[in-house]
Parts: C-alpha cells; sequence; structure tokens
C-alpha cells in the first residue's frame, strides 16, 4: 500500500506510526527512519523481532509502508509466520561479470526497443566486478598469473569493451575491473557499508541484492541481502516494483565453541549437511545464541557464504562489536565505524553487548539475549553445537555431503562399483586438481594463514606434491597475497606448487584449464575415476573439470594436505601423508597449524595498513594496484559514447537477445512433449553448464562454423543467445532418464519416434513441428547457482513448464522470469510413482491456474493435479505477460504515454 493512498483522517496515526528522528551521529547531523519509536507506536516490542526482521521493517518505513510494517512487526514479535507481501529496495546491487553482462545486454537490447533509450537506466547503484573470466590455464609455475591475465584479456577484451560502453552509458554503474579479486571478497573488504545513506540523505542499513547465489556472505557482516537472477535484478534496477512474500524466520542458535585446530570451512560443512537435512528452502536464518561470539566476522561470513548450498534466502548475523572490529582491520575509516555503531544502537540493531567504543550497545549480551533473558522470538529454532564439528570434506558431488576424514576412502569407493583401474602410473581415486580457490575461503585469514603453515612445515620435512596433482592459488583479493608474503608462507605455497593463479573464481566456478601434461590423456584412454579437490563452495558433477567425476570441498590447509597425499584412497586421521628426509612417516596431525600461532599472525600481519595498501584512497575500488597490469588494459580500453550499443552482427560474444521484443507464448498446453525426464538434485551446472565447450557439441560445432578456434566458456559467452541455447542441457553428467542407459549428458530422446539426438537438435525438430516441451524432474531442481542462462535456455528451446516435486528459490524465481511454469507434482509424489515414463504426450489445463494455482494435468490415461509454485501477485503478472522483458516493454513502450516512466512503486 502507498502512504499517499491513506486519507487525510488517518493523518495522526500516520505520523504517530511513522516516525522520523534527527540527531547527530558519529559527529555528524543525520536523519533516520527510528525504528524503536515505530515499534512503541505500533505496539510490539522491538526487541522481539528478529534483527534481519528489523532491517526489513525499516525499509518498509522507507517504502511508504508504516501499515504493512506494523502487521509485519506484530507478527514477527510474536513468533509467527510473516505471511505480508513487500517490495524490498536495496540500497544497491552487485554483480559479477558472467551474471552482469547478459543483464547488461538484455538492457541494451532494450533500449533498441524504446523511442528515449535513457529510460532504460539503473534506479539504484550498480556495481559490477569482473572476477568470473579468468581462467587458470595455467598453474604451478611463477608466471602462471601474468600468462592467466594475458589469456584473459585476449579472450575477453570484446566483452570488457561492451562493460565499458555500459558503464558510460548508464548512469550509478561502477565496474570494478579484472584483477581486483573475487566480487564477495571484494564486497566484504570495501564496498560493503553496513549503514548507508540514501539519495534523500537519510541513514539506512546497507542492504544488497546480488546476482550471484553467495551474495548472502555480507550477511556475516549484518548487511542482509540475497542472490536473485539476472532477470530479477533488470525489474529491481529500473526501479519497478519486485514484491515478494516474506519467507518464515527461522533462528539458527549456535552453542560451544570451535574445537582446537577445527577450520571455519570445517564448521560451514558440517553446518551445511545439518541445515539441508533440516529443509530450510528459501528461507530467512538468522544465528544466534552463545556460540556466535565464539566466531569471527571472517568465520560467520564463510558461513552465511554458504547459505544457497543448504539451500536458504539468507542467513544473517547481527551487526556486534564484531563487525565493527571488522571494519577497522579492513582499513575502513574511524568516522565510519563510529556511524555504524551509533547508528545501529540508535535503531535496535546493534546485538552486542558492550561495543569496541566501549559502551553498552542495547541492553543485551553478545549472543543477542537481552538481560531480562528475553530477545528475539523465531517460529523455529534450530541448534547447533560448534563443538561437535571435526575436521572433515564434502563430496563427492554435492556441498551437503560432509564427511569425516575417516570417511573419505569410502565415499570414494562407493561413487563406483567396478575394482580399481590404473593406468600410466594413475589410478582410480588419484586427486589430479588440488586449488586454493574461493570467496567462501580465501576471505577468511585464519584459514589461508593456515595453509601457508601447514605447507611450511611439510617443506620443511621434505614432502613434494606428485606430478599428476595440479596446483593453484587463487586469492580472493590482492590483500591476501600481501599478507602471505609479508608471513613468508607465500614462498612456502609456491615450492609445494600453489603459486598465485589469478584473482577471481576460477576452479571453484569451473575455470580449471586442462589436467598436467598427458593426465588427461590417461584419464580418457583408460576411463578413470579422478578427482578434484578445492577450498570451494560447489562441487557438482562435472563443474570443477568434466574429467574430475568426483569433487571434494576441504579447507585451503586440507586442500594442501590431500594434494601431498596425491589421492583420497587413505584415511588422513591414521596414515600418513608421506615420508620425510629420514624416511620417517609424516602425518596430516604433524602438520597441522596451532590455533594460538595462527592468531599470532593475523595480528601482526592482517592489518588495516595491507588493505589500505590495495587503494589509492580509502573508498576507491577502481583504483589500479601497483604492478597490475589487467587494470592498466582496462583504462586503455575505447568506451563508445552513444546510448545505444553499436551491435557488431558477427560478433560471437555479444548479440542482441531473441527473447527481447519476443511475443508471449500463448494458449494451451496441449500435445506436449517431454524434452527431459530427470531425477533429484539437478543443479543449474547441469542445465547450463559453465565450462568448457567442446568441439563436438552443438555449441562448438556453431562456433567453428563461424571460424572460431578459441571457445573460451559458456560462462564467457552468455552474451550470445545462439551459443547459450545449443549449450543448455550440455553436461556431460546429466542423467536424462529418457534415455535407456541412463546417461545421456546433452542428449535426449525425440517423441515419438525415439530417435537418439542432442537435446538441442531435437528441440529444434520439435519447434518445426509445433510441439510444446515440458521438463520432469524430481527434487531440488535448480540447486546452485542463481544464473538465470538456466531458465533462458530452456525457455529458447521451447520449454513452457517444468513438473518437479521441488524447486530451489532462485531457479523457481527465474522460471517464473522467463514465462515458464514451476509446477509441483503432488505431494509425496515423483513422477515414476504416478507411472510415468515421460514418452507420453500431455495436456496441462491452466484456466484456473492464477486464481486457485491448481493445474490439471492428463498424461495418457494418467491424470493428477500440479500446483503452481508462483509465489506472488506480481510473479504472476511477470509469468503471464511471458516473462520479464515482455513485461518491461509493456511498460516501456509508448503504449503508456509518450512521457511514461517505468511504474516506481513506493
Amino acid at each position: 500500500m502507498r502512504d499517499d493512498e491513506h486519507s487525510n483522517e488517518h493523518g495522526d496515526e500516520r505520523e504517530r506510526l511513522f516516525m522520523i528522528s534527527s540527531g547527530r551521529l558519529a559527529g555528524r547531523e543525520a536523519t533516520w527512519y527510528d525504528l524503536p519509536a515505530f515499534a512503541a507506536g505500533a505496539g510490539f516490542a522491538l526487541a522481539d523481532v528478529p534483527y534481519s526482521g528489523r532491517v526489513l521493517l525499516e525499509s518498509l518505513l522507507r517504502d511508504g509502508e508504516p501499515q504493512t510494517a506494523a502487521v509485519l512487526g506484530k507478527r514477527l514479535a510474536a513468533g509467527q509466520t510473516p505471511d505480508v507481501e513487500m517490495v524490498f529496495r536495496p540500497a544497491r546491487i552487485l554483480m559479477q561479470d558472467y551474471t552482469g553482462i547478459p543483464l547488461l545486454v538484455d538492457l541494451a537490447a532494450l533500449r533498441d526497443q524504446v523511442s528515449r533509450p535513457g529510460r532504460v537506466n539503473p534506479a539504484l547503484p550498480v556495481d559490477v566486478v569482473v572476477d568470473h573470466s579468468v581462467q587458470t590455464d595455467w598453474a604451478g609455475r611463477p608466471d602462471a598469473l601474468a600468462l592467466n591475465e594475458a589469456l584473459e584479456w585476449d579472450r575477453n577484451r570484446e566483452r570488457y569493451t561492451f562493460l565499458k560502453w555500459a558503464e558510460s552509458a548508464f548512469d550509478g554503474l561502477r565496474v570494478i575491473p579484472p584483477g581486483r579479486g573475487i566480487v564477495h571478497q571484494v564486497n566484504l573488504e570495501r564496498l560493503a557499508t553496513v549503514v548507508a545513506q540514501g539519495p534523500d540523505g537519510l541513514l539506512r542499513p546497507d542492504t544488497v541484492i546480488g546476482t550471484d547465489s553467495h551474495t548472502t556472505m555480507v550477511n556475516g557482516l549484518g548487511v542482509l541481502g540475497w542472490g536473485v537472477g539476472g532477470l530479477e535484478a533488470e525489474t529491481l534496477m529500473l526501479g519497478l516494483a519486485q514484491p515478494m512474500r516474506v519467507p518464515p524466520l527461522v533462528g539458527v542458535r549456535l552453542t560451544g565453541t570451535p574445537r582446537p585446530g577445527t577450520s571455519p570451512t570445517d564448521v560451514v560443512l558440517a553446518l551445511t549437511r545439518r541445515l539441508r537435512e533440516d529443509n530450510v528452502r528459501g528461507l530467512l536464518l538468522e544465528f544466534t545464541g552463545p556460540g556466535v561470539a565464539a566466531l569471527t566476522a571472517a568465520d560467520r561470513c564463510t558461513i552465511a557464504n554458504m547459505a544457497p548450498e543448504y539451500g536458504a534466502m539468507s542467513a544473517f548475523f547481527p551487526v556486534d562489536g564484531e563487525t565493527l572490529r571488522y571494519l577497522r582491520q579492513t582499513g575502513r575509516a574511524e568516522d565510519d565505524v563510529r556511524l555504524v555503531a551509533e547508528y545501529c544502537r540508535a535503531q535496535g540493531l546493534f546485538a552486542g553487548g558492550t561495543d569496541a567504543l566501549g559502551t553498552d550497545a542495547d541492553g543485551t549480551d553478545a549472543d543477542g539475549t537481552d538481560k531480562a533473558g528475553t530477545g528475539p522470538r523465531f517460529g523455529r529454532v534450530i541448534d547447533f553445537d560448534l563443538g561437535s564439528v571435526g575436521t572433515g570434506l564434502a563430496g563427492p558431488s554435492r556441498p551437503d555431503q560432509h564427511i569425516s576424514l575417516a570417511e573419505l576412502p569410502v565415499s570414494f569407493a562407493d561413487l563406483t562399483s567396478r575394482p580399481p583401474r590404473t593406468a600410466n602410473g594413475l589410478s582410480d581415486g588419484d586427486i589430479v586438481i588440488a586449488s586454493i580457490t574461493s570467496c567462501t575461503s580465501t576471505s577468511n585469514p585464519k584459514a589461508m594463514l593456515a595453509a601457508g603453515l601447514l605447507a611450511r612445515r611439510a617443506v620443511e620435512r621434505g614432502l613434494t606434491v606428485p606430478a599428476h596433482v595440479r596446483t593453484s592459488l587463487s586469492p580472493g583479493s590482492r590483500t591476501v597475497t600481501r599478507y602471505l608474503r609479508a608471513a613468508g608462507l607465500l614462498a612456502d605455497l609456491e615450492r609445494l606448487g600453489f603459486h598465485v593463479a589469478g584473482y577471481g573464481c576460477m576452479t571453484c566456478n569451473g575455470g580449471s584449464g586442462p589436467l598436467a601434461d598427458g593426465v588427461g590423456e590417461t584419464v580418457e584412454h583408460a576411463d578413470l575415476t579422478v578427482c578434484a579437490v578445492l577450498s570451494g563452495n560447489r562441487n557438482f558433477e562435472a563443474r570443477v573439470h568434466a574429467q574430475a567425476r568426483a569433487g571434494y570441498l576441504a579447507s585451503p590447509a586440507l586442500v594442501v594436505a590431500l594434494a601431498l597425499m596425491g589421492h583420497v584412497r587413505a584415511d588422513l586421521e591414521t596414515e600418513p601423508l608421506g615420508t620425510d628426509h629420514d624416511g620417517k612417516p609424516v602425518h596430516l596431525r604433524d602438520l597441522w597449524p596451532d590455533a594460538t600461532e595462527l592468531a599470532a599472525l593475523e595480528a601482526e600481519y592482517v592489518t588495516p595498513e595491507v588493505f589500505a595498501a590495495e587503494t589509492a584512497s580509502a573508498g576507491d575500488t577502481t583504483a589500479a594496484p601497483a604492478g597490475a597490469p589487467a587494470a592498466d588494459q582496462w583504462s586503455a580500453l575505447p568506451a563508445a559514447g552513444s546510448d545505444v550499443f553499436p551491435w557488431d552482427q558477427a560478433s560471437t560474444y555479444i548479440r542482441p537477445p531473441a527473447y527481447v521484443g519476443a511475443r508471449p507464448r500463448s494458449g494451451p498446453l496441449t500435445g506436449a512433449r517431454v524434452l527431459l525426464a530427470l531425477g533429484d538434485d539437478v543443479s543449474t551446472d547441469h542445465i547450463s553448464p559453465v565450462g568448457a565447450i567442446r568441439a563436438d557439441s552443438p555449441a562448438g560445432r556453431h562456433l567453428r562454423a563461424h571460424g572460431v578456434r578459441d571457445f573460451n566458456s559458456y560462462g564467457s559467452r552468455r552474451g550470445n543467445h545462439e551459443v547459450m541455447a545449443r549449450g543448455t542441457f550440455a553436461n556431460p553428467r546429466l542423467v536424462n532418464r529418457l534415455l535407456g542407459d541412463g546417461d545421456g549428458g546433452g542428449q535426449t530422446a525425440h517423441l515419438p519416434s525415439g530417435e537418439r539426438l542432442p537435446v538441442y537438435d531435437a528441440a529444434e525438430r520439435y519447434a518445426a513441428d509445433g510441439t510444446p516441451l515440458i521438463v520432469l524432474a524430481g527434487r531440488s531442481y535448480g540447486m546452485g547457482s542463481s544464473r538465470d542462462w538456466a531458465a533462458k535456455g530452456p525457455w529458447l528451446l521451447g520449454v513452457r513448464a517444468v513438473l518437479a516435486e521441488s524447486f530451489e528459490r532462485i531457479h523457481r524465481a527465474n522460471l517464473c522470469a522467463m514465462g515458464i511454469l514451476p509446477l509441483l507434482l503432488p505431494e509425496g509424489a515423483s513422477w515414476p510413482s504416478l507411472g510415468l515414463t515421460g514418452r507420453e504426450e500431455f495436456d496441462l489445463s491452466l484456466d484456473r491456474a492464477r486464481q486457485s494455482g491448481l493445474v490439471d494435468v492428463r498424461a495418457e490415461g494418467i491424470t493428477f493435479t500440479a500446483r503452481a509454485d508462483v509465489h506472488s501477485a506480481g510473479e504472476w503478472d511477470v509469468l503471464l505477460a511471458g516473462g520479464t522483458m515482455p513485461y518491461l516493454l509493456g511498460r516501456l513502450t509508448p503504449a503508456a504515454g509518450p512521457d511514461a516512466a517505468p511504474e516506481q512503486a513506493r
């Protein structure tokens, strides 16, 4: 509801509820919406509301919705399900290049469709961090960084030129150039302010929506935000209303303290398994309890990073004294830190007891419970004992498959039922990739210093890494390199082959590069099952490398240890990693770092000066660091001065997408065929791969036909819909049950002929016949990355509905944003249990879909009722318009009036 819709007779009530305060904070005049005063006027106790809920209340007040805020506040204070629909407008939007470039391509294409291109312009500040394109083409050598950055620029200059145009053409768009670091680490170290000042001059919590699912990492600093698909971000960028139904807020009560020697990665992997088992899909989590005080801000960010892996919408840690310590450690100005402390205290957003300023924050203990014994109320609380966690890993194919060290060889043995194979000195279970990479771990100094210390002790004992293991180090920012070098640990890592390969996602995002010389050929020829280990957040099948069937997530220190072992067939708790100079066995326990030593190293070397050294001034995130050729090349790029992008029709990277300006697909869904019949845990990596393009694939054939020899990756080609359509469902590990052999990565059975074809070729044949398509799936369809191409690609193939047992949050929203209907099978049923084979013709009755959410399905004598998994009236509007692009064009075209602007819903 809008504030201006209330009648004058309710003016007094509005003034009572809708309170604004002014005063001096951190020595400056400030104005803000007063949450404690609002709560008192609305009749609920703010102390009973979860801290993340308080941020939502403040957002509603700024949006002119005090009555909605009052309803939400009362329900949250009572521990009830929110059941409130609201528009959440973040302070800013964050993107990385793999998601950001296709989003900006969409907006550039929209500008072609309107009479005044300047109307297609961001209404919010937008940061694009270029971190996904650099790949680990070279590794294990001192010049790896220089070689990889040179290749990155050779491959991506056209994409980066487009970004340079976008930065000049769109207002409020800032690009953090290549070579600066991983988007989420840059966000933590530089972009996040915790308290922001809006264009109206009012203070408010720093909030962010990102086009990468791990945007939740910043929740660890008390900055509320989550990941969305690019299509949803486009709507927000243009200032259009995007209502959401507030999900339940669940408390995760942490108790105990981590055991000595337990890494932050160990904690988060154990927690990921537990929370996935507790089914927190799509929920807002908030961490509370006495265990929170045992975690550093970096530890909290490690936990918050993995929210999409346990399925949550967010994973929030309230602001406290540890937040302030982190802001100081990373070089924030003291006045800004004081502003965070004083604003959050004034707003009831500070969860600490005594903060670093020496003042009592808000009458609460460090766990967020006030001294009278009350505190935030949650309708559901999950207890987790930090002291129960030991050293472990996750794998072999999902982040929630947490295992102990002793279980590692068993987990691999369960992957294959055949006798072990060996060829050319390489065996099943050998590790072919060992990479310290990803925002999850490289942002945590404790984790990185531990890896360096373990490497030092291994070198001292004379251990080496076997030749078949390809080692790499991809720090999340140049700050990591600085403190590792200053502590003398970078040289020890390099002696084991962990040379810096680049500053980006790299191996974690599938940019692993080739295996060591001769290893890939041996794996292929002998059909070996080999492994990758990485300190990342995702290990889905074929994500890290197409030839590494098994993938294990581990702490950076454990990655080093496993690289030394060279295989996963041993129990690291009892079996040695190797032998030293004197032939004595060396066990993991002999090398494992001590917590006291780590704390001393962090205090000495991870300082504000180290972070400040990476920028020319405190707030300048785009300043080129010394000796950074990537940033120098960025400065030299030309920037076209036009409002409309000059498309190159010969380009194989940047093309106006086919779905912009396309007419909505309408009409009944009758005579539909199943394009693929899938099982559980199908990830967005399965649907839209991000890694290498095979020469014999439809995408490879298309590029070869256009004279391309260096295919780069699917992720880098996201600005070209013709490549991405051909790459949809092309993951070699995707199991399509329409095929009798239960395999079929990238292939399907065309019906009714039964002919086996590449998925793209089958879709082309269906399109020629006018046959609509659906997809059958199991539980957790669309888990993993937030990539909207996992919805755009199926749309281009002609898919109009997906029937699944459950959907992951972001992908479900992306399907709606492309006009593809997400349908839930009857509760407790799977498509095989309903008697379906996937070879039937389907008729779907959509007559009552919007009104009741129900869709009647008939498939050659089998009938059942599915439920549309559409969560708000706004989603229905977008879906029935044919998707986000037609929806946006309907508000930007002259039909709305010659001077019409995008609807600025308040």
